[in-house]
C-alpha cells in the first residue's frame, strides 16, 4: 500500500484523518469520502464544439460574401456599368 487511497480502501485510517475524528468515535464506524477525479470531458467538448462553431461561421461569411460578390458582378454587368470587351485586331484583305 503506497498511496493514500489504497490504505482507505484497505480499511485503514491515515494518522492525519485520525488526528481529526472527534474522541469517543467508533473508527469502524466511521466513513471516509473521497474527492472524485476531476474530468475533462467536459471542457474538452466544449472547446471542440466552440471550434467548430467558430470554423462554421466563418465558411458561412465567406460563402455569403462571395455570393453578394457575383450577384453584384452580375447587376453590373446588366446594367452596363461593368464591361468585358476583347479587342482583336482584323487584319485587312490585302487583295480585294
Amino acid at each position: 500500500m503506497q498511496l493514500p487511497e489504497d490504505q482507505l480502501r484497505a480499511g485503514h485510517i491515515p494518522a492525519d484523518l485520525y488526528r481529526q475524528i472527534p474522541p469517543g468515535t467508533d473508527v469502524r464506524r466511521v466513513v471516509i469520502v473521497q474527492e472524485a477525479p476531476r474530468s475533462y470531458t467536459g471542457p474538452i467538448v466544449l472547446t471542440l464544439v466552440v471550434v467548430t462553431g467558430a470554423v462554421a461561421v466563418l465558411l458561412v461569411i465567406a460563402f455569403v460574401v462571395q455570393v453578394v460578390a457575383s450577384a453584384a458582378v452580375a447587376v453590373l454587368s446588366a446594367t452596363g456599368g461593368l464591361s468585358y470587351a476583347i479587342n482583336r485586331t482584323s487584319k485587312t484583305r490585302k487583295g480585294i
